[in-house]
């Protein structure tokens, strides 16, 4: 029982790291997907010349897209966002020309790779061109979250370990408890021939009922967590669906459960065998 209890330990916490990296892998995607660069032209500037710019940027390998926004497309959207603000409103039906620049929002395929677009802007635009070149705030706070992963990452490892070692540890007693009372059993197999495997069979199926019980009580005591967290996950970051992904692969997670709990059964049961029996 203290082995099954141990293992299902282990296999929760190698469970929970991996939905874990799921949900915090979606959300820096979600939040890298709103990171960009915003280059806003100067009034005078052409639309040839920006769009000449904008297939310019498109050639370059950290870019993953680019999006002109035109000044006619600029001042519709920002009406659009203001439409109750009559103080704007009013203010720009009395302006005699639009007030919005075209502009660029740039993506790139890796947040660490803004700072080499925005310097190639910087030396490459042509002259009187540009306005100003922007970064998304939201760098920093990405920045900060890959820190946080990368910690939190490292933890669950580290407690994934301990636990299956721990797991391993149990097993491996359990079962040379086990050898210890069937000695006399296994004397007399030796004596009539018995085979090392013949011998070391059954507690090595020993070994590997444990990983299996194991998964499956794991797998099940996952799904009402899964439940329970996903609403407060979903608010913080809505795509991140934890509960959906746990239930479109629970047969995939629960055959890495199966295996993993299998393999520290087997690597326990071998070891006490072989240690103790010495067949």
């Amino acid at each position: 029982m203290a082995t099954v209890l141990v293992m299902v330990l282990a296999l929760m916490t190698m469970q929970a790291l991996m939905l874990f990296n799921v949900g915090t892998t979606t959300a820096v995607a979600a939040i890298q997907d709103k990171i960009d660069i915003a280059v806003y032209f100067k009034r005078a500037a052409s639309e040839d010349s920006m769009l000449a710019l904008k297939k310019t940027v498109e050639r370059l390998p950290q870019v993953k897209n680019v999006e002109y926004v035109s000044s006619d497309e600029a001042l519709a959207d920002f009406k659009q966002r203001h439409l109750t603000d009559l103080t704007i409103n009013q203010a720009l039906a009395e302006l005699n020309q639009n007030p919005l620049p075209g502009s660029l929002n740039i993506k790139a395929n890796d947040p660490n790779d803004y700072a080499l677009i925005a310097a190639y802007l910087d030396k490459n635009a042509p002259a009187g061109l540009i306005e100003k070149v922007t970064y998304s705030q939201h760098k920093n706070a990405i920045d900060r979250l890959n820190k946080f992963v990368d910690t939190l990452n490292r933890m669950g490892l580290a407690v994934t370990l301990f636990l299956a070692f721990a797991a391993s540890l149990v097993a491996f007693n359990t079962i040379r408890l086990a050898i210890y009372s069937n000695r006399d059993e296994i004397g007399i197999m030796r004596l009539v021939g018995g085979s090392n495997m013949f011998i070391k069979g059954p507690y090595l199926v020993t070994g590997i009922m444990y990983g299996f019980f194991g998964a499956l009580v794991a797998i099940i005591l996952m799904a009402p967590i899964a439940n329970i967290i996903n609403p407060y996950l979903v608010r913080l970051v809505p795509e991140v669906q934890l509960e959906t992904y746990f239930y479109a692969h629970i047969f995939p997670l629960f055959g890495y459960m199966m295996l993993f709990g299998a393999g520290l059964g087997i690597i326990s049961s071998w070891i006490a065998t072989r240690r103790y029996l010495r067949v």
